[in-house]
């Protein structure tokens, strides 16, 4: 009986510190890697430490291993490549955490040179519509945003267990409740709409944060929503007590979350499965698969995308085989040419002018993330379908923002991350039509059971959808709208900037438009300004060419003969930061205020850069820094290690 007690209040101890560290994670969270703020320096070296700490737990040098990160699904398919005794495996499941988290440590001389498994988001250094740079490991394996949040809870988990032994996370029940209890009920139940959106945005984790400027210590102001989304008390409540719950009440769990995405996007489970995943792009990896095993004798498949698509929408259609690739050109606010496609679609698949050519699948984004466009999907459906073709929606950018209604529209396949719904512990989900997916049974195990270890950020995922009806879709879309003007209207009055897609806030389109708008400011690169902004106003941003290169080049006029170059100079020096944008992204935890910061230091950089072109401009100007550049540098770096240690620190 003593051995009893003392065994659980090690556990509950254990328990309590994994929490601890996960929260101070949360509070500084970002997408990692081609950030600019404060918060993403932190998660990226959060992220990266956690690599070391695998190492170290393994006993590996790290001259000669890298660490991948992944799902059991991506694991299997990259270990498959692999000889035996090049590779160790740690898996969150193996030490009764269900995180979904597995960690490849891999002889670096061992990792295949060929096209990557999965491809998308992060394996691409540069792409045009013919060719691909791919990345270097371990960023060429890690397609997709991995599951961050949770990895850094599992590194340091490592470390407890090194401490405490191997089972020290097994049978892990202190405090037992039920699936409706951990989804449904909190303290905000009783609030709807408006009033609890005001509620939901005080329990906003990290809002409270100040970071170093040359202004003095400023609040953190995070206008980086499109990369990954912060999360809220409630979801990080329902994620911490659904790791300490036995696996009957995890499975049951991942059954309500199934329902609930079912009902949240019109998905009547009679006619649509909902699958999880660890992200959109292994989603659509799955999908791209899926449709490569299809087979029509005497039928040449073609798969037609559009020049908006993210990587992740695009790369995986490359590498199917026997299949061609259509990309559909949109204008310069970002719509697709629906004329064109009903043509191509019936000059394909009607009338049969390119022999036993047939488009079989169109695949388009719900909204793009450079230029904030929501297409009109319930029209792109009825042309694809008219013609016996099928339709997929990367939803990564619209679910969080807009109502979707799967069968409404009658969509065939859709996905989406949970990073991007304020669930930043890993996730996603392909909703499929029932009888789509060409794979066998056991290959469907491993494909559900991937999805379904990381049963915390599930819950997490059903609890933010359950909030976000709870608000309203319509409500949500009336205050980022509201956010949006405000950010055009700024951006309007700086001189030098150019602001791509929708710009005229009196326009019918604007309700098409969300609030991911990209800019750029004359003569000065993207990666400049952004950086600018985190050391003038602690401000987080994302620049660069936002993991969709062909439509970024694009906007910005990038030529055949550059664009040659580029790859040439990326090959010979992949550090070199190429032009690019900078992108602010909204979602319901920003304010007017966020908005004033941004476009008063942007002001501010733009005049500067004016001035340093005058010859004849002063050295002195009004607002004069309170530290210099340097000295903030300075500060940053003992915020971003400071932060470090309150997650990984061993005291």
């Amino acid at each position: 009986m003593t051995n009893d007690i003392d065994s659980n209040t090690e556990l509950t101890y254990t328990y309590s510190i994994l929490e601890k560290r996960g929260f101070a994670a949360l509070e500084t969270y970002s997408n990692v890697h081609r950030g600019s703020g404060h918060f993403s320096m932190v998660t990226t070296r959060l992220f990266e430490q956690a690599r070391n700490v695998v190492l170290e737990y393994l006993g590996l040098n790290k001259r000669k291993y890298t660490v991948i990160f992944g799902s059991a699904l991506s694991a299997s398919k990259l270990t498959s490549k692999l000889d035996a005794e090049s590779y160790q495996i740690l898996s969150s499941r193996e030490f009764g955490l269900p995180l979904g988290v597995h960690a490849m440590a891999v002889k670096k001389m061992a990792l295949p040179k060929s096209i990557p498994f999965n491809t998308g988001g992060g394996t691409a250094r540069l792409m045009s519509q013919n060719w691909v740079v791919w990345d270097a490991a371990p960023d060429r394996f890690e397609a997709g945003t991995p599951a961050i949040i949770n990895i850094i809870v599992f590194a340091r988990a490592l470390q407890l267990i090194r401490k405490s032994g191997n089972n020290i996370f097994l049978n892990p029940v202190v405090e037992k409740l039920s699936a409706s209890e951990i989804l449904y009920h909190d303290e905000l139940e009783k609030s709807t709409g408006i009033e609890l959106l005001n509620e939901l945005r005080k329990t906003l984790i990290g809002s409270e944060v100040t970071v170093p400027t040359t202004e003095g210590a400023k609040s953190f102001v995070n206008l980086d929503y499109a990369a990954s989304t912060p999360t809220f008390i409630p979801v990080w409540n329902a994620v911490r007590q659904t790791w300490r719950q036995p696996k009957k009440v995890q499975q049951e769990i991942i059954y309500k979350v199934k329902s609930i995405c079912a009902q949240m996007f019109g998905a009547q489970s009679t006619e649509y499965d909902v699958i999880f995943s660890s992200n959109t792009t292994e989603a659509i990896n799955l999908a791209a698969e899926s449709l490569g095993r299809e087979s029509e004798p005497g039928s040449e498949p073609v798969i037609v995308t559009t020049l908006l698509e993210h990587s992740s929408n695009d790369l995986p259609w490359r590498t199917i085989p026997n299949h061609s690739l259509l990309r559909l050109s949109v204008d310069s606010e970002g719509f697709l040419n629906l004329n064109e496609l009903d043509v191509l679609l019936r000059d394909y698949n009607s009338e049969g002018r390119f022999g036993k050519k047939r488009i079989k699948l169109v695949a388009v984004s719900g909204a793009s993330n450079v230029l904030g466009t929501f297409n009109d999907l319930e029209e792109i459906s009825r042309i694809v379908h008219k013609y016996g073709a099928r339709l997929l929606v990367d939803a990564a950018q619209l679910v969080a923002h807009r109502k979707v209604d799967i069968a409404e529209c009658d969509i065939d396949y859709l996905t989406f991350s949970a990073h991007k719904v304020y669930v930043p512990f890993g996730g996603g989900a392909l909703i499929v039509k029932k009888g789509l997916l060409r794979f066998s049974s056991s290959e469907m195990e491993l494909i559900q059971s991937s999805g379904e270890e990381n049963a915390g950020g599930i819950a997490a995922l059903g609890k933010a959808l359950v909030l976000l009806q709870r608000v309203g879709m319509d409500l949500i879309q009336e205050e980022e709208q509201a956010l949006t003007r405000r950010v055009l209207h700024g951006l309007v009055q700086i001189n030098g900037i150019q602001t791509f897609g929708i710009t005229e806030t009196d326009s019918p389109k604007f309700a098409q438009r969300g609030g991911v708008i990209s800019f750029y400011l004359k003569e000065m690169i993207s990666s400049r300004v952004a950086k600018e902004l985190a050391l003038q106003g602690g401000i987080g941003v994302r620049y660069g060419c936002l993991c969709t290169h062909i439509l970024v080049k694009h906007i910005l006029g990038v030529g055949p003969k550059l664009e040659k170059f580029q790859r040439i100079i990326v090959t010979l020096f992949p550090g070199l930061q190429l032009p690019g944008v900078v992108r602010v992204s909204l979602g319901i935890g920003n304010n007017e205020e966020d908005v004033d910061t941004m476009i008063r230091v942007l002001g501010k950089i733009a005049e500067k850069d004016a001035k340093s072109t005058d010859k004849h401009a002063t050295t002195e100007h009004k607002n004069s820094p309170v530290l210099s550049k340097k000295e903030v540098k300075k500060q940053i770096e003992d915020f971003v290690k400071a932060a470090s240690l309150r997650v990984y620190s061993q005291v």
